[in-house]
């Protein structure tokens, strides 16, 4: 008994020395930072901390992609801007900016994904992925030139259905000669369906502004059924987030999304949350405002270089907007990982149709505007048959470079169809509103 009772002050007697000296020790950190030289040097040494962290951030941010050689084009076209250059010059440069700018968008949403986790994640994916084209659709709301924002929402569709996809089918299927490509269906049929979905809600309006006897129908009863139509989208959007992220998030995810999200949690992001949010506002800031530029100068541009606004509208601006998802699209299906693949483009063309686009309406119906989902028979159709294409595309789960051949030259027949479809583009009719499409 006298031995333990021993020990246990001894152990008493060491754990006082250890807080004494541990308070003695903070004391004298205490009285070393009043010594004003302690403050400089340490002053000095939290600002090339700083220096350094940003150094480190912009190198990750800016630097860290292929299309950093398109940077240039962000400040050039903001001084063509300033200096009064040609109209022309400034979209050619607006469009070559906002490249790098939609895919380092997407890199930091990923990165903020690291630390919001898998559902705040996949609702930040939805509302950043395709940010450029919302951006770019406010800026043709508020210039009230729906004409170029329904062309642009509609490229953007069957960018990602047809020249998305097929390229990554053509190239995964070349890549893997000897390999059967599969994948599971059950993600590409919920996909196809919200997109079927989006295609009711656009013939209707259709059908009753042109299928209808006139007297039997207005324009104002077409406008009503249009918002009401993008209530329901709306609605069938957010239930698909929480059907896939939440109570179906077991069934629909596959061995390679598994070994996708171990390789994840393997890594780590490569900058801070905040970080990642203040360039994530910087981006967006360079995207509105090369937006704007490209909506002020889209007309002078189809002008000048003699080029239809729906072909600007419907197939240049897509292309451009999609470069990250077609990037990641390709590497995933090169890498015979046709999941991720279809998830990509098949999950960005259902986002346009069932969020993006029902967006604008509700948003121009708040600003006066009448914007409506007729997007006209000829546009329709080949959103339709985009749907359709890919639809069968996909029914039988496997996948062979064939099937991107046949959706790639689908795409280029839509894009040598509006290469010469002209579309009055006047001051006049674009003021007008939903009905100037």
């Amino acid at each position: 008994m006298s031995s333990s009772a021993t020990v246990e002050s001894e152990n008493w007697i060491s754990l006082e020395n250890g807080e004494r000296k541990l308070s003695s020790s903070s004391l004298l950190l205490r009285k070393r930072s009043s010594d004003p030289a302690v403050n400089v040097v340490v002053s000095r040494f939290d600002r090339f901390r700083i220096i350094i962290e940003f150094l480190v951030n912009f190198r990750q941010v800016v630097l860290g992609t292929k299309l950093c050689v398109l940077i240039p084009a962000i400040p050039l076209a903001i001084l063509a801007q300033y200096h009064h250059f040609s109209r022309e010059c400034i979209f050619a440069l607006s469009l070559l900016g906002l490249a790098p700018l939609a895919e380092r968008v997407s890199f930091l949403t990923e990165q903020i994904a690291y630390f919001t986790g898998p559902t705040v994640g996949g609702l930040l994916n939805a509302t950043c992925g395709n940010a450029t084209e919302l951006i770019i659709a406010m800026f043709a709301l508020r210039q009230r030139k729906t004409h170029v924002l329904k062309y642009s929402l509609l490229g953007s569709i069957l960018s990602n259905l047809l020249l998305v996809l097929g390229t990554s089918l053509l190239c995964g299927g070349l890549a893997n000669l000897g390999k059967e490509q599969r994948f599971d269906k059950k993600q590409a049929d919920i996909n196809t369906l919200l997109l079927l979905l989006g295609l009711l809600c656009h013939v209707l309006p259709l059908v009753c502004k042109h299928g209808i006897q006139p007297a039997d129908y207005s324009a104002e009863s077409v406008l009503w059924l249009s918002r009401g139509s993008a209530i329901f989208m709306l609605l069938a959007y957010l239930v698909y987030l929480i059907f896939q992220l939440r109570s179906h998030r077991q069934t629909y995810q596959t061995e390679e999304e598994d070994d996708e999200e171990e390789e994840i949690c393997e890594e780590r992001a490569v900058i801070g949350f905040w970080s990642a949010f203040i360039w994530l506002i910087i981006m967006t800031i360079s995207i509105a405002l090369l937006s704007e530029y490209i909506v002020g100068t889209i007309e002078a541009a189809s002008d000048t270089w003699g080029i239809s606004v729906s072909f600007i509208s419907l197939i240049l601006l897509p292309i451009v907007g999609n470069a990250a998802e077609h990037a990641g699209s390709i590497i995933f299906a090169l890498k015979n990982k046709l999941d991720l693949s279809l998830g990509v483009a098949l999950g960005s063309g259902a986002q346009i149709s069932m969020f993006v686009v029902p967006i604008c309406v509700i948003v121009a119906w708040i600003m006066g505007i009448h914007m409506d989902l007729d997007f006209h028979l000829l546009e329709t159709v080949c959103l339709a048959f985009s749907i359709l294409v890919t639809t069968f595309s996909l029914q039988d789960g496997t996948s062979h470079y064939m099937k991107g051949v046949v959706l790639c030259l689908s795409y280029a027949v839509i894009s040598t169809c509006f290469f010469f479809h002209k579309i009055p583009a006047s001051p006049t009719e674009a003021s007008l509103g939903g009905n100037s499409f």
